[in-house]
């Protein structure tokens, strides 16, 4: 059997953000301005137009905000806002094995106003094959 080289093959950032300014977590037009402004300053690649729009309560547990979301070449860039409840969930997945994850906390710390956040970065496809196999 051959032997295959592998490697990593990208990175999923994943923040819940607590204690946000409920006036930013419902801006629509600042979250909008501040995902496609994200996607240049970590050299990213936009395929799509970012998208941003307002949800209504659904249940007890949801009360309503606002979902973000842009497609990028390296994969995704993606966030739901609850105003009420001044809490935000981000996620960035990209192919970027050295995504700069410290000034990716800076960013939304800064930008959603946070307090406390809970950060996780998992490692994608760390078998991902190097070369083609078929």
């Amino acid at each position: 059997m051959k032997h295959i080289e592998t490697t990593q093959f990208g990175t999923h950032y994943i923040l819940d953000g607590y204690g946000a300014n409920p006036e930013i977590l419902k801006d629509t037009t600042s979250l909008k301005a501040m995902l496609t402004t994200l996607v240049t300053e970590m050299h990213m690649h936009a395929i799509s137009d970012t998208i941003v729009v307002e949800v209504g309560e659904k249940n007890t547990k949801d009360p309503g905000g606002v979902s973000g979301f842009v497609m990028i070449a390296e994969s995704h860039i993606s966030f739901h806002t609850f105003p009420k409840r001044g809490f935000v969930t981000i996620d960035v997945y990209t192919c970027q094995n050295d995504l700069d994850t410290d000034t990716l906390t800076q960013k939304f710390t800064e930008n959603f106003s946070l307090k406390d956040i809970d950060v996780q970065v998992i490692k994608r496809g760390t078998k991902y094959p190097t070369e083609n196999l078929y």
